[in-house]
């Protein structure tokens, strides 16, 4: 099953390939309806998965190179469960909001978003590591020549600088993959890419500090986390409106699902060591962010600032090392592929009839647009967190998570005074976040309709409705009924906490042996 759902659009894209140019309006046909098969598919996972148990299901496992210890290894569990079905929901919308809008190279288009679909659903369902690599390896082709070939006027800069930034980070981690099958080797005399197997290597202090590193900056510049993020304005900007859809709705998820997946399990004694440095760098993020999307003259980039803060925020609930958390972190994956999809979507409507993005351009657009206006208000409230949507149920599980982790646990600082300032800081993003929206938003919607092109503009049609009317359903469904997501993930979850508990009761351990001895000391100076 897991099989179908991740090579169902591979098919799809073969059928592409051999379709005639006369034949090449019916290309939008075969990728929408093998999209919206996969979906299906997908939903058989979702029937199929029991939620009591935490480890992975569904598993199929094929030996694929076994003189170098590789397997075609597949599986899901809640954590990668909802991923999968994210990019199988996105991926429908995609095509259905480009049916009127690409007008050139209509059957490369849709055959490269169906080659993508199965590197995204393949990373997120391979166990197997080497075979994560190469599903890895396989979304970055793709998404570079459909950023280079439909893109903007700077697509050539843009598709360059995101291959180069994600093939470095690449590189460095399939150097840490290879070195896991070397200890695996050393230890237990064979090779091995097994995640599972893997987990229960002994590696060395030193050494888990050097492969995490590695597997952190290249899931560090896919998230992107400050100050590995200046691929992602130009990237945004430049790709088409259903590029910036599945890479801010998808690709960027990889990132954070690789710190949760690969990261902090394989080395949880580099994860925290680590976990300061980190939530540093994901605050810096969050407030960054924030700041530099409220300056933007451009709506896309403004939508493209916003991702850099609101993934901070993912990263900060993971590196709180608990369950509400990491837990929260994984929901907000699913939110911001949510909310930002669908606010890259309706810039993507007003290019289409103004081609500008610039909010200055615009102005009045309630009175032209009263529908548009308010989806994108309600999709612009999930955003910001409002409460009763889905941005506010991960944004709290997160600030919950990490204000036990910062303040009563002491994960990023020794210094109740630093902590204090971490968590204020976090919050601040939330405060600017919504300050940065609702005044693009005042901008854009209200105010006098002055500029004559505006007044000519179209309301949404009833196949661009159709395209959102999913979305604005999942994010009221998902902030009203949180529990059959977060049930569903929770055993999971639990697993990778599970990992990191030991680790935090040792250093505890030592924290409370190093206060003792500093207090008799103490006592024996004040003595003397």
């Amino acid at each position: 099953m897991v099989s179908a759902v991740t090579f169902t659009p591979l098919l799809g894209a073969l059928v592409l390939l051999f379709l005639k140019k006369e034949h090449e309006k019916g290309a939008r046909w075969i990728a929408f309806g093998t999209s919206l098969l996969t979906f299906v598919l997908s939903i058989g996972l979702l029937c199929s998965f029991d939620s009591t148990i935490g480890s992975f299901q569904l598993v199929e496992r094929v030996p694929w190179i076994p003189d170098f210890g590789i397997d075609y290894h597949v599986g899901i569990d809640g954590i990668s469960l909802f991923l999968v079905l994210l990019t199988t929901f996105l991926m429908p919308l995609i095509f259905l909001s480009a049916w009127g809008d690409v007008h050139k190279h209509i059957k490369e288009y849709m055959l490269l978003f169906l080659v993508l679909e199965t590197g995204m659903i393949g990373a997120f369902v391979a166990i197997d590591l080497f075979l994560f690599y190469v599903f890895w390896e396989v979304m970055l082709i793709p998404m570079y020549f459909l950023i280079g070939v439909w893109g903007g006027a700077r697509r050539i800069y843009a598709a360059i600088k995101f291959l180069i930034y994600t093939m470095v980070g690449s590189l460095l981690m399939l150097v840490a993959i290879l070195y896991l099958a070397y200890l695996h080797n050393t230890a237990t005399g064979s090779v091995s890419f097994n995640l599972l197997q893997l987990y229960d290597l002994q590696i060395p202090a030193q050494a888990q500090l050097w492969m995490f590193a590695a597997f952190v900056l290249s899931f560090a510049i896919k998230v992107p986390l400050f100050p590995f993020h200046t691929w992602l304005p130009d990237a945004h900007v430049e790709a088409p409106t259903g590029g910036s859809v599945i890479l801010a709705g998808v690709m960027l998820k990889m990132g954070t699902y690789g710190l949760i997946r690969f990261a902090i399990p394989l080395f949880p004694d580099a994860a925290y060591f680590a976990a300061p440095v980190l939530i540093i760098l994901s605050v810096v993020g969050i407030f960054y962010g924030a700041l530099v999307a409220m300056v933007q003259p451009d709506l896309k980039k403004l939508v493209a600032y916003s991702s850099v803060s609101h993934m901070g925020f993912v990263v900060l609930g993971l590196f709180a090392f608990n369950m509400q958390g990491t837990q929260g972190a994984v929901f907000q994956m699913l939110n911001h592929g949510i909310s930002t999809g669908a606010l890259f979507l309706l810039v993507g409507v007003v290019y289409e009839r103004r081609h500008t993005r610039l909010i200055s351009e615009y102005g009045g657009l309630w009175k032209q647009m009263p529908i548009y206006a308010t989806i994108f208000l309600v999709t612009m409230f999930s955003s910001i967190g409002l409460p009763g949507l889905n941005g506010f149920v991960g944004e709290f599980l997160i600030l919950m998570g990490a204000f036990k982790a910062i303040i009563f646990d002491g994960v990023a600082s020794a210094s109740s005074f630093s902590s204090t300032i971490y968590m204020l800081s976090a919050i601040s993003g939330v405060v600017l976040g919504a300050v940065y929206m609702l005044w693009m938003y005042q901008r854009v919607m209200f105010g006098p309709l002055e500029n004559e092109e505006n007044k000519k503009l179209a309301d949404l049609s009833c196949r661009e409705v159709l395209v959102f009317a999913p979305l604005l359903v999942l994010m009221v469904l998902m902030g009203l009924f949180p529990n059959p997501f977060l049930s569903r993930m929770e055993k999971s979850v639990d697993v990778v906490v599970a990992r990191m508990a030991p680790v935090h009761k040792a250093y505890q351990a030592k924290t409370q042996e190093r206060t003792e001895k500093h207090a008799v000391v103490a006592r024996t100076e004040h003595t003397h």
